[in-house]
C-alpha cells in the first residue's frame, strides 16, 4: 500500500491536540491516535478532515489563550 495511491481506503484519526490525519485502514492505529469515526477513499477522508478540523491550532494552545482571556 502506498499513501499516493488514491483507491486505497484510509480511516481518519484525531489525536489528544484534537489534530486530525488519515492511516491506512489496513495498519494498526498509531500510539495515542484514534479513529474518528470516517473511513474511505483518500480523497473522502481528506475531504472529511477539511469540514470538521476548522481550528488548526492544537487544543492545548486554545485553552491555554481561553484561560488567558478570562
Amino acid at each position: 500500500m502506498s499513501w499516493d495511491e488514491e483507491d486505497a481506503t484510509f480511516k481518519v484519526v484525531v489525536n489528544h491536540e484534537e489534530q486530525y490525519a488519515i492511516w491506512p485502514e489496513s495498519m494498526d492505529l498509531p500510539r495515542g491516535w484514534r479513529a474518528a469515526g470516517k473511513a474511505g477513499k483518500k480523497q473522502e477522508c481528506l475531504a472529511y478532515i477539511k469540514e470538521h478540523w476548522t481550528d488548526m491550532r492544537p487544543l492545548s494552545l486554545r485553552e491555554h489563550l481561553e484561560r488567558a482571556r478570562s
